[in-house]
């Protein structure tokens, strides 16, 4: 279980930003690595536990109100599938198998390659989401084994080359390194999958045979557990070789990502070969990723919106809409789809926080005083929200300085952890008004 477990969580994507913390961090790569592998493993796991005490997404988003659970939900989809996720897959792979072989291209034709290779790419992908279970059956069962052994043999690299020491901070992580890595862990988006994932997992322990509850719950503990070991590991590898490419190749953190850490390192490494090699691992993997969110993404709007405008909508009409607007999504460029999605994950991460760790207060807790479920989400999501507004504003370039203001009185606001303190307010509204409602 826990290997399968494993392949859930872990895709191409959680490769790149372990480098990037460690790359930035430098020196302070423990303190940084820390915070992300907090909100990279812990949430994670501890989201799959609640969503299997709850009994599925439906059930834990439902004790805020079924409307809740319905929007979420969507919401979530949206973000891990067309709008950030899936485009991703595109971008990522694009940067590692094909940016290192155009250095040669003119400025004015910089954009026709991504534009023609993320073409490609969505139209191979939609083509294989009509039966994504071959290609995972195909692919699925070598590529986590392949990528793990490209990470050891990159770390085994890196060990050896490097001699010098760590460079010191830099960008966002001059400062605050725990924070902030905390907050980058929030782009793996792994919390958010969890909350769906979760009620799978209980799904395959009962498929062994075991009906007790206690028991899957167990089973299902237990494959959180191992696979929060591995990831942790994992997360600290690829966290040192960022951290050592510095006296490797260094980066530009304003325009560089993930991606540009580990295409520096394998060229530097091993040559064009070795980058074109991990480049084409890429491909593949980003490929499979993408594949199965476009699955998963017209499923549910297909169940969830079968007839829109009178037309009865089908599963590939929905596959092809999402791989179209994927593709115009994919061709603003990675580090423009990480940076708008930081305020968007920044404000549904609070919420999904809160949601888990009341549902695994339950039995002790919520129980007693049900309505700390709404105020509680209410208010840390009105927070969230303003905060993303803000946020979205001024990576555009704009600025409100009435809403900074307004949301720099709250404590911890320039940690990004201004939410906490509505949460606390939440809890003591939410315990009044069950207490008077009871009476």
């Amino acid at each position: 279980m826990t290997f399968t477990f494993f392949s859930m969580f872990f895709g191409a994507g959680n490769l790149i930003f372990p480098p990037f913390v460690g790359a930035q961090a430098g020196a302070m790569t423990p303190m940084a690595a820390a915070g992300f592998i907090i909100s990279a493993v812990g949430l994670p796991i501890l989201g799959v536990v609640a969503v299997s005490l709850a009994g599925g997404f439906e059930q834990l988003a439902g004790r805020v109100s079924p409307k809740f659970a319905s929007l979420l939900g969507l919401a979530i989809i949206l973000t891990i599938g067309p709008c950030f996720a899936i485009p991703r897959t595109a971008t990522t792979s694009f940067e590692m198998a094909i940016v290192p072989f155009t250095g040669s291209m003119p400025q004015t034709l910089s954009w026709l390659p991504q534009l023609l290779y993320s073409a490609t790419f969505f139209a191979v992908s939609f083509i294989l989401s009509a039966h994504p279970e071959r290609l995972s059956k195909t692919l699925g069962r070598f590529m986590g084994p392949l990528l793990l052994a490209l990470i050891a043999v990159l770390f085994v690299a890196c060990v050896v080359r490097h001699s010098s020491g760590f460079a010191a901070p830099m960008g966002d992580y001059v400062s605050g390194q725990v924070s902030r890595g905390f907050l980058d862990g929030y782009q793996t988006m792994d919390l958010l999958a969890a909350l769906y994932f979760g009620i799978v997992i209980s799904a395959n322990v009962r498929s062994r045979g075991i009906g007790d509850e206690s028991q899957v719950r167990r089973e299902t503990a237990l494959a959180g557990v191992g696979t929060g070991m591995l990831l942790i590991i994992i997360y600290g590898v690829l966290a040192y070789m960022g951290a050592a490419s510095g006296s490797i190749a260094a980066i530009d953190p304003a325009h560089d990502t993930g991606a540009t850490v580990l295409t520096n390192l394998t060229a530097a490494l091993f040559g064009p070969f070795g980058t074109a090699f991990v480049g084409l691992v890429f491909v593949i993997a980003c490929l499979n990723v993408c594949t199965g969110l476009i699955s998963t993404c017209g499923t549910y709007f297909m169940n969830r919106f079968p007839v829109v405008a009178g037309h009865r909508m089908k599963y590939r009409t929905w596959g092809a809409i999402f791989a179209v607007f994927s593709f115009v999504v994919s061709n603003a460029g990675l580090s423009m789809i990480i940076k708008v999605s930081v305020p968007v994950l920044s404000a549904l991460y609070p919420m999904a926080i809160v949601l888990v760790a009341l549902t695994l207060t339950h039995h002790v807790f919520a129980d007693r005083f049900p309505r700390v479920y709404f105020w509680t989400v209410l208010l840390v999501g009105a927070v969230a929200a303003l905060g993303c507004i803000a946020s979205l504003v001024a990576v555009f370039g704009g600025a409100l300085p009435w809403l900074d203001a307004t949301l720099g009185l709250l404590p911890l606001y320039d940690a990004q952890l201004g939410w906490l303190t509505p949460a606390a307010v939440g809890v003591v509204i939410g315990m009044v008004d069950s207490v008077m409602r009871r009476r």
